[in-house]
């Protein structure tokens, strides 16, 4: 692997990218991801207000809530594993194999978990067969991320892959507006027909969300850039291998830059949702609904900073991005703890909007830490190791109040660490990102 500005030249005629095309895949993967993504964060949500109750019904309420978050940790830490297998796939025979798959996957995982029989119904089995499908989950998730900025920044014109970079990732405030809207709506129902069957109708949703995105996905091309080194002979053999191996520090920032769009993002919403209604003793709907807001505001952020990338540099953006949050940590859950609604949801918005200026680059900084031969594994590993760590988070944050009495100074101190961390990564990326041979613009 070369870890120059450029990659070396190869005999035949460059990729060709169309800047049609390129809006037309990224407005492809934004469909996919948002539904990976909903499936994701509505697992988080029902981690905090469902879980505890239903499915570890055995436990006291605090033991029963720290195995909830456990389950929702286990897909966090299959995540890794994921990016090696499609990552594997994408570097060595396609992105569109690899994310046709994992959009299968997750979806039918999620739908199923809509299915499950509870605690009461089939006792241990019920939390069992719930951490599979969470497994099934993390695997998936591994591979889609990777995949769907990899194809969006390969089809666009390097001047602009800021902006379609950030498109996909306007997939999770949409997803978070999906999957908080789909449980505000049935946490209308009264408590029982919320606890009986309310609460599956949002996971039952994905069966027909799943057949429109993969219906979307069969339309997209394979990247231009993935066509031309395989047509070279120049695919990887085993690319996470390689990664691990000739771009071991490259990982190693792409997982710091990473942290605090995938921790913080936990932190401020499924710990925050869970502190918020269980140990503030909150209205579950203030918690959630506040979410909702925050997603509104994550949306702008996300496409001004994915401009902002273009002039500046990803790597300055998530710099500034990681400082900006350290700073507001601790102000963020002292405005929390004081249980007014208004404040709960300032705090939670202003929160989400600055861990997305870091989260909103994610895609455009990670794809140019890695050459195309590597970028699919190197970009899914990067995120999702980020991810396995940060994942359990929430749990950690859970733990630390029966250290502190209840009270969030640990939690803010968790995203202040991982904040300054992202911070650094943002710095070190900037100085490492390599250039694609040249491509020629369609005309």
């Amino acid at each position: 692997m070369t870890t120059s500005n450029s990659l070396p030249s190869t005999v035949g005629a460059p990729p060709v990218i169309s800047g049609k095309d390129a809006g037309k895949i990224a407005r492809a993967a934004f469909v996919g991801t948002a539904l990976e993504w909903y499936d994701y964060y509505l697992f988080g949500t029902a981690a905090a207000l469902v879980f505890n109750r239903l499915f570890f019904t055995n436990m006291d309420p605090t033991a029963a809530l720290l195995a909830s978050f456990a389950t929702f940790g286990v897909g966090f830490a299959a995540r890794p594993i994921g990016a090696m297998i499609f990552g594997y796939i994408g570097d060595r025979y396609g992105r569109r194999p690899a994310l046709l798959t994992t959009i299968v996957m997750i979806g039918a995982a999620t739908a199923f978990i809509g299915l499950l029989p509870d605690f009461g119904s089939i006792g241990l089995a019920a939390p069992i067969m719930l951490a599979v499908l969470r497994l099934v989950q993390g695997l998936a998730v591994g591979g889609e991320w990777g995949g769907a900025v990899t194809m969006a920044v390969e089809h666009a014109p390097v001047e602009k892959r800021g902006r379609y970079a950030a498109l996909v990732q306007v997939g999770s405030p949409v997803a978070t507006l999906l999957a908080s809207g789909a449980f505000s709506l049935v946490l209308l129902f009264p408590s029982e027909a919320f606890d009986a069957w309310g609460w599956r109708i949002p996971f039952l949703i994905a069966f027909p969300m799943l057949g429109i995105a993969l219906w979307i996905r069969l339309k997209v091309e394979e990247s231009p850039i993935f066509k031309d080194l395989l047509a070279q002979g120049e695919t990887a053999k085993v690319p996470a291998f390689e990664v691990f191996r000739h771009a071991g520090g490259r990982l190693v920032v792409a997982v710091l830059a990473a942290l605090l769009g995938v921790g913080g993002f936990y932190m401020i919403t499924t710990f925050a949702v869970s502190y918020g209604s269980n140990t503030l003793k909150v209205d579950r709907n203030v918690m959630v609904n506040a979410t909702l807001v925050a997603a509104v505001a994550q949306i702008g952020v996300t496409f001004l900073m994915g401009r902002l990338a273009e002039k500046i540099g990803p790597g300055k953006v998530t710099m500034w991005g990681g400082i900006v949050s350290a700073v507001a940590a601790f102000p963020l859950f002292a405005m929390i703890d004081t249980k007014s609604p208004l404040m709960i949801t300032l705090a939670i918005t202003v929160g989400i909007m600055l861990i997305a200026v870091a989260y909103a680059v994610n895609g455009a900084l990670l794809t140019e830490l890695f050459p195309a031969k590597l970028r699919y594994s190197g970009v899914a590993l990067g995120y999702n190791i980020a991810g396995a760590t940060s994942g359990f988070m929430p749990l950690l944050a859970t733990a630390m109040l029966g250290v502190s009495g209840n009270q969030s100074w640990g939690a803010a101190l968790i995203l202040a660490i991982i904040s300054l961390l992202t911070a650094v990564g943002g710095f070190l990326g900037e100085r490492l990102r390599v250039q694609d041979k040249k491509l020629v613009a369609e005309s």
